[in-house]
C-alpha cells in the first residue's frame, strides 16, 4: 500500500500512520500500532455533526504529528470560522485534541469520536488483507476491543458524556465561552489478553543518544537535515528484550519496524562520530544472534535487480561486524569492550576464510553460496574486514594479523584481475563477475563501496582494492549523468536494460549508497564529485521536508522539478536518516586513532554547504568539535586532553 503522502510517526515498536486530514478512517494501512499490530484502525472526529476542515498537518517531531482544522459554526457571521481544533498525535497511542473558540460568542459544541479497530497485523495490511471488525464494550471512560486472543483499550480524558459500544462511539457536549478551549485526550494501548488487566510496563523509550549533536552552516538546510535524521534515528530504536541496556536500531517505518542486522550496522557505523554507544549495543546484540559454529551473522535473502540473483545480508553483516568492531576503537570504544566483542569478531572472520576458500577463486567471496556471483561491493566489504580484522588481531595480541593482511593483498590483486573492464574511456569495475570469471558490465551505485575503505592507524584510510588512478576513473562513473540524477546515485545506470526509476535496485536513488559514494570521493580527493553529491541530497532533502526516504525516483533533475517519493519507501528509514548524517560529517572529515592517540582533519574543500561548525561529537569518549571555513580550512574547537592533531 502506498504510504508516500502519509504522515508517519515512529517510536519503535510502535508507530502510528496518519492521512493528512488526521482521520483514521479504517482504510488503506491508517492506524495505531504497536509490535507489528493495528490497535486502532478508526479515530474519526466530528464537531456539530460535520467533520472539521483541515488546513495543515506536519511532523514535529519522529514520535508525534500535528493537524490543524476550522469549524464554521452557527454562531459565525462572516467567511472567517471561529473555532479551531488542533489534533496532536503521537506514536505510543495518545492523542491530543483541542478545540477553541477565537470568536466572540459562546458557542456549544457537540464533538464525537467514532473509533473501532480490527486487530489486523501489519504484514497482512500492507498486502491489501485488513482483517474484520472486532466487537467493541464500554469499558470505564472509554471502549475496550478484543478478538479472544488480542484486547486494546482507548481511555479519554475527561470521561465522554455518552458512550455507545455498538458504534464505538465517544460523545461530550462542550460549551466554549469566547476565547476558551476544551481539551480532550484519548490514549490507547494492548491489554494482556481478553478480559486481562494491562500488561507489565515496558521499558522506557531509549535515551537521546545525540542530544549535544549541532551543525551550524552557512547553508541552513545542513543543521536541519542533521538534526531531522538524529530525531528519525531515535525514534526507530529499539532495545534488545533480554538486555535492555543495548540499543539498535530498527530497519524503517512502516514496512521493516524489526531488527534488521546490516543495516542496524550501517547505521551504528554511520553515528560512530556522535558516540560509540549504539555501535557497542548493536555489535553485543548481534553476537549473541551470531551462529556460534560458523560465525555467520543473520540476515535474509535482498533482491539485487534484474540482472543479478538476490544476495544475502546475512553476508554483508557478517564482514561489516569485523569493520564496525574497529572503528569503534578507532572512535574510542574502551578496550574492555573490544576485548568482549572479539570473539564474535575472530568468528565472523572464520566464516570468510571459509567462504574465500569455498569460492575457489583466489580468496573472493561468492554470495550468496559458493558458485553463485562474485560481487563488487561483497569483495569490497571482505577486503576491508580482512585488514580492520589484522588490525584488532594486532592489537589484542591474538595470533594470524598477518595472515589477513596477506588475505587482503589476494583479494586485492584477484579483484583487479577479474574485475577491471578496460574501454578507451579508461575503464571501470564490474558490478559482479560469474564464478567462471565473465564481467557484468552494468553501472551500479554499489560500485561505491569500493571506495569505502575504512579508518586505519594514525586517522588514514585503509588500502582500498583500487589504486589512485583506478579510484579516480571510478569517480568519473560515479559522477556520469547515467549514474548521478541530481539528487542522489542511481541503482543503476539510466542506460542499462531494465532501469526503472522506481526500481529499488534498478534505477531509484538509495539515500544510504549515495552517502557512501560521497565520503568516499571525498577520501579519496575526488572533492568536485563529492560536492555534488552533497549538494543534490540537500536539495532532495528539502522536497522531503527534510525527512529523506530510504530511497525515491531515479528521474533526472531538470529544471524546478523536485524529486519524486517512491509510493512504498520507508519514511523514516535507518539507512536513509545514518546516510544523511554520513554525508554530513564527511563536510568536517574527522578521521580519529584514539588508540594511537591522534585524530586528523581530512575536510571537504569544495564546502557545498559554505562555512560549518560540527559539535557534539565524541571522540576517545570525549566532546569534539571541528569548524570549516569556507575555503575548506579546518580548526578543532573542542577535543580530549592529550589527543593530538595528526597528519
Amino acid at each position: 500500500m502506498a504510504v508516500h503522502d502519509a504522515l508517519i510517526c515512529v517510536a519503535a515498536p510502535a508507530l502510528a500512520i496518519s492521512g493528512r486530514d488526521g482521520q483514521l478512517r479504517g482504510e488503506g494501512c491508517g492506524g495505531l500500532y504497536r509490535d507489528g499490530r493495528r490497535l486502532l484502525a478508526r479515530c474519526v472526529l466530528t464537531v456539530e455533526g460535520a467533520e472539521p476542515l483541515p488546513v495543515q498537518a506536519a511532523s514535529v517531531g519522529a514520535d508525534r504529528v500535528r493537524f490543524l482544522a476550522v469549524v464554521r459554526t452557527a454562531a459565525d457571521r462572516g467567511p472567517d470560522p471561529s473555532v479551531t481544533v488542533e489534533r496532536v498525535r503521537t506514536a505510543d497511542g495518545a492523542e491530543r485534541i483541542t478545540v477553541t473558540n477565537t470568536g466572540p460568542l459562546r458557542v456549544l459544541l457537540p464533538v464525537e469520536v467514532t473509533m473501532g479497530t480490527d486487530l489486523a497485523a501489519l504484514a497482512s495490511v500492507a498486502v491489501g488483507r485488513p482483517g474484520g471488525a472486532v466487537s467493541c464494550t464500554v469499558s470505564g471512560a472509554g471502549l475496550r476491543w478484543t478478538d479472544g486472543e488480542y484486547a486494546v483499550r482507548t481511555v479519554a480524558r475527561p470521561a465522554p458524556d455518552t458512550a455507545v459500544a455498538a458504534k464505538g462511539l465517544l460523545c461530550w457536549r462542550l460549551d466554549l465561552p469566547a476565547g476558551a478551549s476544551w481539551t480532550i485526550d484519548l490514549a490507547t494501548g494492548p491489554l494482556t489478553a481478553a478480559g486481562a488487566v494491562p500488561g507489565p510496563a515496558r521499558p522506557a523509550r531509549p535515551p537521546r543518544l545525540w542530544g549535544d549533536a549541532v551543525l551550524d552552516a552557512d547553508d541552513p538546510r545542513a543543521g536541519a537535515l542533521l538534526g531531522t535524521a538524529l530525531d528519525d534515528l531515535h525514534g526507530l530504536l529499539l532495545r534488545d528484550p533480554r538486555h535492555p541496556a543495548d540499543l539498535h536500531t530498527a530497519g524503517g517505518a512502516p514496512w521493516r519496524l524489526g531488527p534488521a542486522p546490516s543495516d542496524a550496522l550501517w547505521a551504528a557505523r554511520m553515528l560512530l562520530p556522535f558516540g560509540t554507544r549504539l555501535a557497542a549495543g548493536t555489535l553485543r546484540m548481534l553476537a549473541r544472534l551470531q551462529d556460534p559454529a560458523g560465525g555467520r551473522m543473520p540476515g535474509t535473502p535482498r533482491d539485487m535487480g534484474p540482472h543479478l540473483p538476490p544476495l544475502s545480508s546475512a553476508t554483508e553483516a557478517t564482514l561489516l561486524f569485523v569493520s564496525v568492531l574497529a572503528e569503534a576503537w578507532r572512535w574510542g570504544l574502551p578496550e574492555r569492550e573490544v576485548a568482549a566483542l572479539l570473539p564474535a569478531a575472530e568468528r565472523c572472520l572464520g566464516w570468510l576464510r571459509g567462504a574465500s576458500a569455498a569460492s575457489d577463486a583466489g580468496g573472493l567471496v561468492a554470495d550468496p553460496a559458493p558458485g553463485g556471483p562474485l560481487r563488487a561491493e561483497v569483495q569490497a566489504h571482505a577486503h576491508r574486514a580482512a585488514l580492520h580484522g589484522a588490525d584488532l588481531l594486532d592489537a589484542f595480541g591474538r595470533p594470524g594479523a598477518q595472515q589477513w593482511r596477506e588475505r587482503a593483498a589476494a583479494i586485492r590483486g584477484a579483484f583487479q584481475e577479474r574485475f577491471w573492464i578496460g574501454d578507451p574511456g579508461g575503464g571501470r569495475p564490474a558490478a559482479a563477475c560469474t564464478a567462471e570469471g565473465k564481467a557484468l558490465d552494468t553501472v551500479t551505485s554499489s560500485l561505491a563501496h569500493l571506495l569505502d575503505t575504512g579508518l586505519a592507524g594514525g586517522g588514514q584510510a585503509a588500502p582500498g582494492l583500487l589504486d589512485t588512478a583506478r579510484a579516480a576513473q571510478l569517480g568519473r562513473v560515479l559522477a556520469s549523468p547515467g549514474l548521478d540524477s541530481g539528487w542522489g546515485l542511481r541503482t543503476l545506470s539510466a542506460g542499462a536494460p531494465g532501469f526503472s526509476p522506481f526500481g529499488h535496485r534498478s534505477g531509484a536513488v538509495r539515500v544510504h549508497e549515495t552517502a557512501v559514494a560521497a565520503a568516499g570521493l571525498a577520501a579519496a580527493g575526488l572533492e568536485e564529485a563529492a560536492a555534488a553529491l552533497v549538494t543534490g541530497v540537500l536539495d532532495a532533502s528539502a522536497a522531503f521536508g527534510l525527512r529523506l526516504p530510504e530511497i525515491y525516483a531515479g528521474e533526472q533533475r531538470t529544471g524546478s522539478q523536485a524529486p519524486c517519493p517512491h509510493p512504498m519507501a520507508c519514511r523514516p528509514a535507518a539507512l536513509a536518516a545514518a546516510g544523511s548524517v554520513h554525508l554530513l560529517a564527511a563536510l568536517a572529515g574527522v578521521r580519529p586513532d584514539v588508540p594511537g592517540g591522534t585524530v586528523a582533519l581530512r575536510p571537504l574543500t569544495r564546502a557545498p554547504a559554505g562555512a560549518v561548525r560540527l559539535g557534539g561529537m565524541r571522540v576517545a569518549q570525549a566532546p569534539f568539535a571541528v569548524r570549516v571555513g569556507r575555503l575548506g580550512t579546518a580548526m578543532v574547537e573542542e577535543a580530549a586532553p592529550g589527543l593530538r592533531l595528526g597528519a
